[in-house]
């Protein structure tokens, strides 16, 4: 039999253990997607207002993303942007994103190297297709995506409240540059 004072330290740790494993499972909530997108009215050039930065986008101003529906039953995604100035060298990179069933289109595998493929999730959406957000389960990838080259603050401060309220941490998202014409 353990002495009394053991006891008490293993119970307290027992109790600790059980708090952060109950903080932890109310902290990973499930990433919620918007409940339908219409791929047709989705298609089109997305310009990249903001985003979490990533090691494959190193670089890159002016950054877009073109979807177009293919007759295979894909959809077609060009992303483009300009090296290391706005100016700079266009790089370019061309993948498929495939529809996940029963989601509503709102939540899509993107593949740009065979056999990989990534969660593209669209946490957001302008009922007019203004701007989207898109985002991954584990809140490591983010994109705030609009159909023009800027977006207003007020419209940009509100996304960025919905996104905090999901999880994501903003200390981590950075503007992208556009060119404006």
């Amino acid at each position: 039999m353990l002495p009394k004072f053991n006891v008490k330290i293993l119970k307290s740790i027992c109790i600790a253990l059980a708090l952060t494993l109950l903080t932890s499972i109310s902290m990973a909530q499930t990433l919620e997607t918007v409940q339908n997108v219409d791929l047709t009215k989705y298609a089109g050039t997305w310009y990249e207002i903001a985003s979490f930065p990533q090691r494959f986008q190193k670089g890159c101003h002016c950054t877009t993303a073109t979807y177009t529906l293919s007759d295979k039953g894909y959809v077609v995604v060009e992303n483009r942007c300009n090296k290391d100035s706005l100016t700079g060298k266009e790089s370019y990179i061309k993948g498929k994103a495939f529809v996940v069933k029963n989601t509503g289109n709102a939540k899509l595998k993107v593949q740009f190297f065979w056999p990989f493929k990534g969660d593209y999730w669209i946490i957001d959406l302008a009922n007019d297709y203004s701007y989207a957000v898109i985002g991954h389960p584990n809140r490591k990838y983010l994109w705030i995506l609009s159909r023009t080259p800027q977006l207003d603050q007020t419209t940009y401060e509100q996304i960025l409240a919905r996104v905090k309220e999901t999880g994501f941490d903003l200390s981590k998202i950075e503007r992208t540059q556009q060119k404006i014409k």
